[in-house]
């Protein structure tokens, strides 16, 4: 009896933590919106910038992703996904919140 309320216990909580990640993606991407970044990417599908999901392929299993993205969002960049640049992002969007959406990013 003890297992399987332990299995019930486990099964409930990674259910519990399946629902927090996906609150986490809804309020990442609506920062995301909220920021501006939604203008030039998707999530699915190239706009002028790169579909997240595409970025989150190139840097999957990288080590660095998540700093050099960091980095990438708040300098700006250019050539990497094509001729158009990527202006830079800092100081208007807090550094904090330019994590979190990139975090999501490389959830994708």
């Amino acid at each position: 009896m003890k297992s399987i309320m332990r299995i019930l216990i486990a099964v409930c909580g990674l259910a519990l933590a399946g629902q927090a990640a996906a609150v986490d993606a809804k309020a990442a991407e609506a920062l995301a919106q909220k920021s501006g970044c939604l203008a030039c990417h998707t999530v699915a599908n190239k706009v002028i910038g790169p579909a997240y999901r595409d970025v989150a392929a190139k840097y999957r299993g990288e080590k660095t992703a998540e700093a050099k993205l960091i980095a990438k969002v708040k300098s700006g960049g250019k050539g990497v996904w094509g001729p158009i640049p990527m202006p830079p992002n800092s100081p208007q969007i807090a550094d904090d919140d330019i994590k979190t959406i990139v975090q999501w990013i490389l959830t994708l």
